[in-house]
């Protein structure tokens, strides 16, 4: 079996001119890429990428990381604030003991 990318298989078919071989060909290799693509994919569906795998993971964990420092700055933020003294006081006489 001849290798697609080297040899041209429709070069010498008697009822072809020369474009029409070169056209050929040119689709003969398009679809060999075709057929390597799709191969590719599949193996990539069924089996993961383990370095992506592991790349992933990595920034994960530097997201959560990120988001850990993101709610404790904002929580810095909240507490640095003087508390307002609101000018609404509850006069609420019912047995509610919440401290506020």
């Amino acid at each position: 079996m001849s290798d697609i990318f080297h040899d041209n298989p429709y070069e010498s078919h008697p009822t072809l001119t020369p474009l029409e071989a070169q056209v050929l060909w040119e689709y003969a290799k398009l679809a060999h890429h075709v057929k390597l693509v799709t191969q590719k994919t599949r193996l990539l569906r069924q089996e993961p990428d383990q370095r992506m795998l592991a790349r992933l993971r990595v920034l994960e964990k530097k997201m959560g990381l990120v988001l850990t420092l993101f709610k404790a700055s904002v929580w810095g933020v909240i507490n640095e604030q003087p508390a307002s003294d609101s000018p609404h006081q509850y006069d609420d006489d019912s047995n509610d003991l919440t401290i506020r």
